[in-house]
């Protein structure tokens, strides 16, 4: 295996199959000297899911109920 210009390396379909590394499995990538580690996130940890929500939490600051935020979706005045 090489690296390409661009840094990219092609993970072989055996270790991928293997290791059951789907498309768009989140992957941790380590370095331990100079040995380079990919890992499989467990489930335990935060997917990209949950560190999104974590870094959107509280910083909202609209003062409608979900039904009034809905009605406007829907082309209607929101009752107040």
């Amino acid at each position: 295996m090489r690296i390409n210009a661009k840094g990219q390396v092609t993970i072989p379909a055996w270790i991928r199959r293997e290791a059951r590394l789907l498309p768009n499995t989140e992957v941790e990538i380590r370095l331990n000297g100079e040995v380079v580690i990919i890992e499989k996130l467990r489930k335990f940890q935060k997917g990209r899911g949950a560190r999104m929500t974590a870094q959107m939490r509280g910083r909202g600051n609209l003062k409608m109920s979900t039904d009034e935020i809905m009605a406007l979706m829907r082309g209607r005045k929101p009752k107040l």
